[in-house]
């Protein structure tokens, strides 16, 4: 009899799979679809041959950033991590485009056109993500837990920021588009990446996300 049975092959079963068998422990994992992934696959979808869809999820910044999977050397047997100069856009039926660049400029360029100055609060919100990025990462993926090292380093990275920032962490993601921006296009790009993470415009908690999603994909 196995010693772990994980149910599901996409992402995080196939992670915890590999992790639990690299501890030792005999472990099976359970998937109804024919071909493993979840939702992280692609094919021809639409009926065009050679015109190949994801199925669901496209964009990875916290796979690329955790060590779990890292851990994992995914290279040896074939990842390819691939980048566009593009990393997310977000159309609308009115025929608008937000998008989100790796050139920092070019996104505010982008916020811009929709309302001029959401460019400089985009700077402004990114250059704040940047001070505290790295203890906050390591807060959300380090290895031990409670994460007591890398919370200790993202207070001492905040200071007299703590209580700001800890209100920012409670904030849904519309609240946070309407206290920083003026313009759809910015709020449209933080809320499909809050949306990306499962958090609706009002949970509490879609603006940390959204933000997070945003600024490790620029």
């Amino acid at each position: 009899m196995a010693d772990a049975v994980v149910i599901g092959a996409g992402p995080n079963g196939l992670v915890a799979a590999n992790m639990l068998a690299e501890a030792g422990w005999d472990t099976v994992v359970l998937e109804a679809q024919p071909v493993a992934g979840g939702a992280v696959r692609s094919s021809e979808l639409t009926g065009q041959p050679g015109f190949v869809h994801d199925w669901f999820s496209a964009f990875y910044p916290l796979a690329v950033t955790s060590p779990a999977i890292t851990s994992l050397g995914l290279e040896r047997y074939g990842l390819t991590w691939r980048r566009s100069p593009l990393v997310v856009a977000h159309p609308a039926s009115d025929g608008s485009c937000v998008s989100l660049s790796q050139d920092l400029g070019e996104t505010a360029r982008s916020f811009d056109a929709f309302a001029p100055g959401d460019g400089d609060s985009w700077r402004r919100l990114y250059a704040r993500w940047k001070r505290v990025r790295d203890p906050f990462v390591d807060s959300l993926f380090g290895a031990s837990f409670p994460p007591v090292r890398g919370g200790a380093r993202l207070l001492a990275a905040l200071g007299r920021d703590t209580p700001r920032f800890a209100r920012f962490g409670t904030l849904p993601v519309r609240r946070l588009a309407q206290e920083e921006f003026r313009g759809e296009g910015a709020a449209r790009m933080l809320a499909g990446n809050a949306l990306h993470a499962d958090l609706a415009p009002e949970t509490p908690g879609g603006a940390l996300f959204g933000l997070l999603l945003c600024a490790m994909g620029q």
